[in-house]
């Protein structure tokens, strides 16, 4: 089976005038198709700067050079607008924070209606039945009423709900989801990973999914792939990097994760044991 992304070497420098820093030191990964690779490391460890050298969102002052396959052509070296095409409709982004990626000044239905626009043949009545079909299908209640808001009218969970609907609706070959969710509550982050995990297995499509939460990695990522500094840790499934770590900064994140549950196991026996 060939791999959907198969990156090799892959290596990100930032350049000034007077230095150069190494940011990504030759990593090699791959994904397969209808997997979830889940790149898993804390802030400053190179996962998305790895992940954003390969998609050209980086700036002016980052170099990047490696082998990033995908459907037979290196990604690497390509143009802005060539990598802004493959990035719309092939491969679908889900970034960070949601508040940034929607212009505050147009409606939900118009910002939609561009992308489709851009990648696609539909007429207006066919974009804007599509725009309703993606609300719908993220469980967005009200969804015409909602297209008509503005972006800072919508909560983050629902705007990062709309970004997942309408990368699924262009079918990609494959999603990159950076930190999908970190700006969000506790219980908007629980249904958005449901929303991850029902794709995933409804579309069979493929993922890479960057996380500094090792629970959040745990529920979608077929393989693991540890960043630190920079380089890979460690990789593996995920109860092969849970319950056996080979890399010492491995074994801090996974300390921290037993730590913190038993935590709260300690605290729901507690509870259990006052009649709470």
């Amino acid at each position: 089976m060939e791999a959907v992304l198969k990156v090799k070497n892959l290596t990100v420098e930032h350049r000034s005038k007077k230095s150069s820093t190494t940011i990504v030191h030759g990593i090699d990964f791959e994904v397969m198709p209808g997997q979830c690779l889940g790149i898993l490391g804390e802030s400053g460890s190179g996962k998305s700067m790895s992940l954003k050298g390969i998609m050209g969102l980086l700036g002016q002052g980052f170099s990047v050079t490696g082998e990033a396959i995908f459907g037979g052509e290196n990604l690497i070296g390509k143009s802005r607008e060539q990598l802004r095409k493959i990035r719309g409709k092939r491969i679908g982004m889900i970034l960070q924070n949601p508040m940034t990626c929607f212009d505050p000044l147009y409606r939900i239905d118009e910002q939609l209606g561009e992308t489709y626009r851009e990648h696609t043949n539909l007429s207006k009545v066919e974009i804007l039945d599509k725009s309703v079909e993606i609300l719908e299908s993220m469980r967005i209640a009200n969804p015409k009423e909602v297209l008509k808001k503005y972006p800072h009218q919508l909560s983050g969970g629902m705007l990062q709900r709309i970004m997942i609907g309408l990368a699924m609706s262009m079918e990609p070959d494959l999603i990159i989801a950076d930190e999908p969710t970190t700006a969000i509550d506790a219980i908007t982050q629980y249904e958005i990973m449901k929303e991850f995990v029902r794709i995933k297995k409804h579309y069979k499509t493929s993922m890479i999914f960057i996380s500094h939460d090792l629970g959040v990695i745990s529920t979608i990522s077929d393989e693991v792939l540890v960043m630190n500094q920079g380089n890979v840790a460690d990789r593996g499934t995920f109860n092969q990097i849970y319950e056996n770590p080979q890399d010492d900064y491995t074994r801090l994140l996974v300390g921290k994760k037993k730590a913190v549950m038993e935590k709260y196991h300690q605290a729901v026996h507690k509870k259990g044991g006052i009649g709470l």
